[in-house]
């Protein structure tokens, strides 16, 4: 029987968040489980191995290229990214999995809907907090959403609909740009609010400040390309 649901679990160096984690993910509820590595080296990719989930280590890196990657690998019809950096919450999994499965194309976990919660990097970071919502609401004014948060990474998508966005973004903005063309190709785009925990271990790779500079350029660019690409 062919997979539709296809977990992709992203790491990079996570082995404490992947051990930590492990046990709340449910495996059960998808049919296919991969994982896309940026090259760990702190046993991250033993882990999984040792567990029997097939790790495929990109030669090319960045999270964008983790996200075609894994579009290229996974045999499924729904695919879902999953960071074990703490951050995500496991039990979101299933959700975001049945929205799809309720017709939806795009589904994102949220961080600024009601009922939802921020990690403590942005309660210590409020401007990076208002920065990711004066994006959102520029792609929301710009390109015709209505979405509470077009950046976090924790998200699933059709695949067939993931191929239909050409995207190009090689690191973090990735999701933004995702989220944009969506808006651009109306696609039914759904949310859930999200308790999104401390990081677990390790040390994030999303530099605010340069990420920022990467998502205002990626705006101005879907501004001016519309829906060519």
């Amino acid at each position: 029987m062919v997979p539709k649901k296809t977990l992709v679990i992203l790491t990079l160096n996570e082995i404490a968040g992947v051990r930590a984690l492990y046990p709340k993910i449910p495996f059960d509820k998808a049919d296919e489980v991969l994982v896309i590595d940026g090259g760990s080296e702190d046993g991250t990719i033993e882990f999984f191995k040792e567990k029997g989930i097939p790790v495929h280590i990109q030669e090319v890196r960045g999270r964008g290229e983790a996200f075609r990657l894994a579009c290229k690998l996974s045999k499924g019809t729904d695919l879902l990214f999953f960071s074990p950096d703490g951050n995500e919450d496991p039990d979101d999994i299933p959700r975001l999995f049945k929205l799809l499965e309720e017709g939806n194309d795009l589904a994102v976990a949220s961080r600024f809907l009601s009922g939802s919660r921020n990690d403590e990097a942005e309660k210590l970071l409020p401007l990076r907090a208002w920065a990711n919502r004066i994006f959102t609401i520029l792609a929301d004014i710009f390109f015709r959403g209505k979405m509470a948060d077009t950046i976090n990474g924790y998200r699933a998508i059709k695949k067939d609909k993931f191929m239909l966005l050409n995207l190009d973004v090689s690191g973090f903005a990735i999701e933004y740009q995702m989220s944009i063309r969506a808006m651009k190709l109306g696609f039914r785009i759904a949310e859930i609010p999200t308790i999104e925990g401390d990081r677990i271990g390790g040390e994030s790779t999303a530099y605010s400040i340069p990420t920022g500079l990467k998502i205002l350029k990626i705006f101005l660019r879907e501004l001016v390309i519309g829906r060519k690409f």
